[in-house]
């Protein structure tokens, strides 16, 4: 092994200056990480402004460097591909971890053709190899149907970690660490990306893949109205919209709700399928929720095999239902 690479390094999230909540469950797996190789852990902030770094440390970092500049209010993949990769030549960690959303799936692959390296997608946990200190990254494979164990023979080691696989440490407000700001050249903030404009998604509460609670439709609601239904329940759920490829193909729903192998791979602790009857490209990307309820009126429907409850019924006449329990839920309240 190269002795020079040493350390190891989480990539935080920030949303308007907010430290995103997976940036703290990568801690925890870094936490783990660093523990058993002896080594610091760092976790990594690149942003146009930033609050409350401190937190960093408490939950669990040694060190934290961060790059903040004005330019960075937008996520431009090449910018923040080229800077993270000059923080990577200057300081060589060994392991980088950064989560499975939409920005480290678009970063990360970038970052690892950058430095020639591998990386996996989409983790759900890690070992140590004693014998070469090597990182084992562990993630479902062949639809969910086996865990497969990869082994990166390349530096620095690299790998997305699914989001909510794991639990933030306690935050201890006690705990001391070594914050730094790292400055780098004009050349690195040029981008080759026009910023246009961002809409946010009104239709759910949460992103997708950091939702506690996900509804989900497919071609059994008809008709893409009736997505209403499942935009009001998520809404009272605190949760998030989902939905299979077939809807979104046919234009009922945008791509962002889109769940499975070709979509988002989701790990929630409640997963409600409306509709759905269960292609293994969906089943797959919703193994690892915690719990499953199906409402199709095929009783014979895939989705059935992997639910904890079954209800077999015409998801129209179950969702005006629901709606009113939820009105009467409100008035009640």
């Amino acid at each position: 092994m190269n002795q020079e690479f040493k350390g190891v390094w989480t990539v935080a999230e920030i949303n308007d200056g907010k430290i995103e909540t997976v940036s703290y469950e990568l801690l925890s797996w870094g936490r783990d990480l660093a523990t058993k190789l002896n080594v610091e852990l760092s976790s990594v902030v690149i942003s146009n402004k930033v609050e409350n770094l401190d937190s960093l440390i408490q939950y669990g970092a040694d060190n934290v460097y961060y790059v903040e500049d004005k330019k960075l209010e937008h996520f431009y993949p090449d910018v923040h591909t080229n800077i993270l990769k000059k923080m990577v030549e200057d300081f060589k960690p060994e392991i980088i971890l950064a989560s499975a959303t939409t920005r480290g799936r678009t970063l990360m692959p970038a970052l690892a053709a950058k430095l020639n390296t591998g990386l996996t997608a989409d983790c759900t946990d890690f070992e140590i190899e004693e014998k070469t200190r090597s990182l084992i990254q562990i993630r479902p494979a062949i639809g969910g149907n086996v865990m497969a164990k990869i082994k990166t023979i390349t530096k620095p080691q690299m790998a997305t970690v699914r989001p909510k696989s794991k639990l933030p440490l306690a935050k201890d407000e006690n705990r001391k660490g070594k914050i730094t700001k790292i400055e780098y050249d004009e050349e690195l903030f040029r981008s080759k990306y026009t910023w246009i404009e961002f809409k946010k998604d009104e239709s759910s509460v949460q992103p997708l893949q950091q939702a506690d609670v996900i509804v989900a439709g497919g071609k059994g609601l008809k008709k893409p109205e009736n997505f209403k239904y499942l935009q009001n329940l998520s809404k009272k759920l605190k949760g998030a919209v989902g939905a299979t490829r077939a809807v979104v193909d046919m234009g009922w729903i945008d791509y962002s709700h889109q769940v499975g192998l070709s979509g988002k791979t989701v790990s929630p602790k409640l997963y409600i399928a409306i509709g759905i009857s269960g292609a293994v490209q969906h089943l797959a990307g919703i193994s690892s929720s915690k719990y499953i309820i199906a409402i199709n009126k095929d009783p014979e429907a895939p989705i059935f095999k992997i639910s904890d409850l079954g209800i077999v019924c015409d998801a129209l006449d179950i969702l005006p239902l629901l709606e009113k329990e939820i009105k009467s839920g409100d008035q009640n309240e």
